[in-house]
């Protein structure tokens, strides 16, 4: 039912300002900008190979603007929406409602300033039993594509690895992450030294990555952080801090065969990890 994750929303009140940061922190420039006249809110999209980041910024009256102002009041600029993909919106809506999941389709569109090009797609917003009031809504997009990932360069970033959101119950998100959205639970463990519960959810090359924290002080959900894959952990880091970006040492991942460092500034308040997959450059190699 659920394809993808289609892609990420960063809510910031300084669209120019995160355009700048995260041009350094991704190495590459948006393919997108432009407004949703009917929400007011303006945005700016970087692709890559499986996802696209979407910096997202009110701007005119709207309801968009109202949402999103509203966001950055209580947190400021922060990781805040999740968008899942479907190649038939229709069949979502069916599903959900025969699940007891009342939901209706939308119809959305934006302009990119620098064209005109249109894009348009449909997309359902979730009641909270889905959501569990996090800003995760689904999309099909209908007319308009946005050009392909193209970059050889091995110090900029080329996929989302992995989205963290933070929970009190894991068993909650597989009852409708696997079990509604039909999304793959690819892992499900407990690690002992940290006292957590893991699990892994993959599509679209993506792995939405939940950790249990049962003794989590708020217990609302929370969209948390991000993991972008580079193919050369080393070179990334060297452009990052050419950039004046602040990066830690280079260091062992948690996954076997895999490198990793944190970025540390020009995130807009995400937690922001870079990872290189060691094995899988070894095996595109040969």
């Amino acid at each position: 039912m659920i394809s993808s994750v289609d892609h990420l929303i960063i809510a910031v009140k300084d669209l120019d300002q995160a355009i700048n940061d995260y041009e350094k922190i991704l190495g590459i420039s948006p393919c997108w900008k432009g407004k949703h006249k009917e929400l007011g809110t303006k945005n700016a999209l970087f692709n890559l190979k499986n996802t696209y980041l979407e910096l997202l910024s009110p701007s005119d009256i709207g309801p968009g603007t109202d949402f999103i102002n509203a966001l950055l009041t209580d947190k400021g600029d922060h990781l805040a929406g999740i968008v899942l993909g479907t190649q038939n919106i229709n069949h979502v809506k069916e599903v959900l409602d025969k699940n007891g999941h009342e939901v209706e389709i939308g119809l959305g569109e934006a302009v990119n300033e620098k064209d005109g090009k249109i894009r348009r797609w449909k997309n359902i917003f979730l009641p909270n039993t889905l959501s569990r009031e996090l800003f995760i809504f689904i999309i099909e997009h209908t007319e308009g594509n946005l050009p392909k990932y193209e970059s050889q360069d091995s110090s900029k970033v080329k996929r989302l690895d992995h989205v963290v959101i933070n929970t009190q119950d894991a068993d909650a998100f597989i009852s409708i992450y696997r079990d509604v959205y039909k999304i793959r639970l690819a892992l499900d463990k407990t690690i002992d030294h940290w006292k957590r519960r893991m699990l892994f959810f993959r599509t679209n090359e993506t792995t939405i990555e939940v950790i249990e924290e049962k003794d989590k002080k708020e217990s609302a959900d929370e969209i948390w952080g991000l993991a972008w894959e580079v193919d050369s952990i080393e070179d990334a880091r060297k452009r990052l801090v050419s950039n004046n970006v602040e990066v830690t040492p280079i260091k062992k991942g948690l996954k076997d065969g895999t490198l990793v460092a944190t970025i540390k500034s020009h995130t807009c308040n995400v937690p922001t990890l870079l990872i290189e997959h060691l094995n899988r450059n070894k095996t595109q190699a040969s």
